[in-house]
């Protein structure tokens, strides 16, 4: 079957769930980030589920596979790069189920030494293991996590003492592979 790769599959409008259902029963591994938001009616107000980037979904295919993806109704198209299908890396789609783990976290006060760009992964907490870029305003320390084969980004406070340097040091198979420096 080949390597297997993450490809951002795009849907037609309000279809995701649905796109997702048929993918899963046609025996794809797909993934679509949801977060759970606040609908407000003149009459009412309703927590719905809502997917996190409207309009798609990412599946893990070998690229001779990914062909089969398009058959399914909803799907519109896979997004591509340079005119070959956009691979996302694994770590990203990693973080993006760390981030939707977890609302929200509080700041707490360390000595860690950061620069603004570095790349950090968090050590500890309930974002442990997501990598991302540091970015430091106002003795408070925030965190960017980007997914740069979709060209968007999330950004979180998370506490400097959570976080530890993180080096990219070459490709892999599926991405990049990763070794932290000690601090």
């Amino acid at each position: 079957m080949g390597i297997q790769n993450w490809y951002v599959v795009k849907t037609t409008v309000r279809s995701e769930k649905k796109v997702l259902e048929r993918l899963l029963e046609a025996g794809f591994e797909a993934y679509l980030p949801l977060v759970i938001t606040m609908k407000i009616w003149s009459d009412r107000k309703k927590k719905v589920t809502v997917p996190l980037i409207a309009s798609t979904l990412f599946v893990k295919t070998s690229p001779e596979n990914l062909r089969n993806v398009y058959p399914h109704q909803g799907v519109s198209s896979v997004l591509t790069f340079e005119g070959k299908p956009a691979i996302v890396r694994d770590f990203e789609i990693n973080n993006l189920r760390i981030l939707l783990e977890e609302d929200s976290l509080t700041n707490l006060e360390t000595t860690t030494k950061l620069t603004k760009g570095e790349t950090v992964q968090v050590i500890r907490g309930p974002f442990q293991g997501l990598i991302g870029t540091a970015v430091q305003t106002n003795d408070r320390f925030r965190l960017v996590v980007e997914l740069q084969s979709l060209g968007t980004g999330f950004v979180m406070n998370i506490p400097k003492s959570f976080v530890r340097k993180h080096e990219i040091t070459g490709s892999e198979e599926n991405g990049y592979k990763h070794k932290l420096k000690p601090n």
